[in-house]
């Protein structure tokens, strides 16, 4: 048997990260300035958000009740995020761009342990939809691909072009 309550506050932490994530996904796909970064981008913040809405439907066939403060404190952390410094006052840092890809590669690791925990339940768990948790972790694995594929090229760029050189 799956222990509901442990349950519903491991969903609704995945919750408060995809709340971050898909805020996180959607503001770089529109604040960047490179149009192949923007074109690679758009379809895994879209997907990032069909995710959490996956989330949700799972959570509701698991009678799984959303705490909103956690969805709340999800939105909040990333506004807290945004403060970070950057190097940069007023305008946007090419630093910036590097660092929120990294994190949103995190946050689809994070993603996808946590599909990974409900497919391992789905043995046991006749709620859970065994196929559609296999679905979700492989669009996971590969929207890490092209995460880490353009966080390694954006590094590499920015931190070769605009850094400046220590001797």
């Amino acid at each position: 048997m799956t222990d509901t309550r442990l349950l519903g506050i491991y969903l609704n932490d995945h919750l408060a990260g995809a709340t971050a994530g898909t805020r996180r996904a959607c503001r770089l796909a529109r604040a960047t300035r490179d149009p192949a970064l923007r074109r690679a981008l758009g379809p895994v913040a879209a997907e990032i958000r069909e995710d959490r809405g996956a989330l949700l439907g799972i959570m509701r066939d698991l009678d799984v009740p959303v705490r909103r403060s956690k969805v709340w404190a999800g939105w909040t952390v990333e506004k807290v995020a945004r403060l970070k410094s950057n190097g940069r006052i007023v305008r946007r840092s090419p630093l910036s761009t590097v660092l929120e890809l990294e994190a949103l590669r995190l946050g689809v690791a994070g993603k996808a342990a946590g599909w990974t925990v409900l497919r391992r339940l789905a043995s046991t768990d006749a709620r859970l939809d065994a196929a559609r948790l296999d679905s979700l972790l492989d669009r996971a694995g590969r929207q890490q691909d092209v995460l880490e594929e353009w966080r390694v090229r954006t590094a590499d760029t920015t931190l070769r072009t605009t850094g400046r050189a220590t001797t």
